[in-house]
């Protein structure tokens, strides 16, 4: 059985810790050799709310890309995101990259039009994935990030998951 390399974007707004290492834990259930990024804390971007944790997670998968979206789905839910009196989004998990893939997938457009917008995506993204090549402008994301010219400040933060941290101390004094 092969697997596909994925990175995913993980958002919180509300109990921010507490949601994002439920889907962590979540993820660990299907995925494979799962890495994390550092955390950083960011404004919302285009809805009203208080401000966010985000990261990305690289992992790899036996499951289609359908079937990968779907658990992804089920975690949100089982963490409020699709409750009828929320008031923010406790949990967001975004499919960015499925190995090479390019298109639109049933609605699922990859790889995914935030990586290039959103300095929360493609700041972690550059730290985690460096010399990974974004298959639709042919550039890696170090270069991409490097060459960004988006006006959204980003904070790294503490961070930990099973005992690690995920923000390095040379990114957290910086």
């Amino acid at each position: 059985m092969s697997l596909t390399q994925v990175y995913l974007g993980l958002g919180s707004n509300i109990e921010r810790e507490t949601h994002l290492r439920a889907g962590l834990e979540a993820l660990a259930a299907f995925l494979v050799d799962i890495r994390c990024s550092a955390v950083f804390e960011s404004q919302p971007v285009g809805i009203k709310s208080g401000p966010f944790f985000n990261f990305v997670v690289s992992a790899f998968t036996d499951l289609p890309l359908m079937e990968l979206d779907r658990r992804l789905k089920f975690i949100e839910a089982d963490n409020g995101r699709y409750a009828p009196d929320r008031k923010g989004l406790p949990l967001d998990i975004d499919v960015l990259l499925y190995g090479d893939l390019t298109g639109n997938f049933d609605g699922l457009v990859l790889p995914r039009a935030e990586i290039l917008k959103n300095a929360f995506v493609l700041w972690p993204l550059s730290l985690i994935a460096p010399d990974r090549v974004h298959p639709g402008v042919g550039k890696n994301f170090a270069t991409l990030w490097a060459e960004a010219q988006i006006d959204q400040e980003l904070a790294p933060v503490a961070f930990d998951w099973r005992g690690e941290a995920l923000t390095p101390e040379d990114l957290l004094s910086a």
